[in-house]
């Protein structure tokens, strides 16, 4: 009896697994779909300076009647209705229209942004905290090497009075300064720290971790990929296709601050000084080199436009081979994984290495999508037949960077 009744339990729980499995995998369509068509100018929660959020949309306004939706997503301007005449008033802009999204696809965007977000832990060995640790450990030790000297030098004093109290001659100790033991352990101890600092001054020549230059706008990924939750891709078009993300042209910029002429609603801007900045006294600077005054009926000509000399953060010895696009979009490498939480920055800085050693330790253990007979995996690996007969016959469970050539001098030095 106990038999039949799991088998029917596991029967009528289907229906509710499989109703969250799709919910799940149309969330992940959605994820992408609003990533290309909607990220530019709405935000998942709390509203951007051209667009309300997306979080709880189908409560608000018109959209309780799925059709009056996708109606105003395929057409804006020709759909009426007080609720998005109020939204044009507030945000003084009207939506692009997406005919060529079908009501699915829509849906699916819904399903996205009505799931809740959760933030991952950090990687171990990223927790905020650990350089105050090592501080602390080297003070400690500091403190714990001077008590152990204070404690010889007791030591010896009271050995001295008891050979004194004994009647026992012995001569007189030699003072530490002249002690050839003392002399020759500080000798070590002095070569081993100053081999220590010159090797690690040696090996960090050239490098640029936190390097953060003045750039000639005051530039904020937090307001525009944190805040306003702009793709990195919509800026830099080319990581995914090519070696190099570029620095996007002064057009790219044009295609918002046409719009967003003012910086009124979003929060106060400060520099790394602590000097607040007036936002709107910086796009008036990307508007002085595109050769622009805002105002109605005014067409911005891109001939007349000059280039912005923004400063390079990011640099790499001249023989050292890196590809984006190897790493974005056949490896699935986030941007943060080498530049830091980037979305949370108001002046960008250089925050990781990006050293030798440093590039092969994430080789080593990063794993790729090996499996190449489905959409999440890699064709490109078909190649590597031996790893895929191996993992077949559980010699291996995984395929590491390191096992198809990453750690190879002509990888990255050609």
């Amino acid at each position: 009896m106990d038999y039949y009744l799991s088998q029917a339990k596991k029967i009528l729980l289907l229906p509710f697994v499989f109703f969250l499995l799709h919910n799940s995998l149309e969330a992940q369509d959605g994820k992408a779909i609003y990533q290309a068509k909607c990220q530019q100018c709405h935000k998942i929660t709390g509203e951007s300076s051209v667009a309300p959020a997306l979080a709880g949309v189908l409560e608000r306004g018109p959209w309780s009647d799925k059709q009056k939706l996708y109606d105003w997503v395929h057409n804006p301007p020709g759909f009426k209705d007080p609720y998005t005449d109020a939204l044009k008033k507030t945000f003084g802009t009207i939506m692009t229209p997406f005919p060529e999204l079908s009501a699915e696809e829509i849906d699916a965007i819904m399903a996205y942004v009505n799931t809740p977000i959760i933030i991952p832990p950090p990687p171990p060995g990223e927790e905020k905290g650990s350089d105050n640790n090592a501080i602390i450990f080297g003070i400690i030790s500091l403190i714990l090497a001077v008590v152990a000297l204070i404690l010889m030098q007791v030591n010896s004093n009271l050995k001295k009075l008891s050979d004194d109290e004994e009647g026992i001659l012995r001569p007189e100790p030699v003072p530490f300064y002249r002690n050839k033991v003392y002399i020759a352990l500080f000798t070590i101890v002095f070569f081993i720290a100053a081999g220590f600092f010159a090797a690690k001054s040696a090996v960090n020549y050239g490098r640029q971790k936190d390097y953060q230059p003045d750039q000639p706008i005051f530039f904020s990924h937090k307001v525009h990929a944190g805040i306003n939750q702009i793709n990195c891709q919509y800026c830099h078009s080319s990581v995914t296709e090519s070696k190099h993300a570029t620095i996007p042209s002064l057009n790219v910029c044009m295609n918002c601050h046409k719009v967003v002429t003012t910086y009124e609603k979003g929060p106060k801007l400060y520099d790394e000084d602590g000097t607040e900045i007036d936002g709107t006294k910086e796009i008036q600077k990307l508007f002085d080199y595109a050769n622009y005054t805002p105002g109605p009926g005014v067409v911005w000509d891109p001939a007349k436009a000059d280039p912005i000399a923004w400063v390079k953060i990011h640099n790499l010895p001249d023989h050292v081979y890196f590809n984006h696009a190897q790493h974005v979009k056949a490896g699935g490498v986030q941007c943060q994984t080498c530049h830091g939480n980037i979305q949370d920055m108001n002046v960008v800085k250089q925050e990781s290495e990006l050293s030798m050693s440093w590039c092969i330790n994430c080789h080593r253990e990063t794993k790729v999508a090996f499996n190449y007979n489905d959409s999440t995996g890699n064709r490109f690996y078909s190649i590597y037949e031996k790893f895929h007969n191996d993992l077949k016959a559980g010699k291996m469970d995984s395929v590491t960077v390191k096992d198809i050539g990453g750690l190879e001098c002509q990888k990255c030095h050609y």
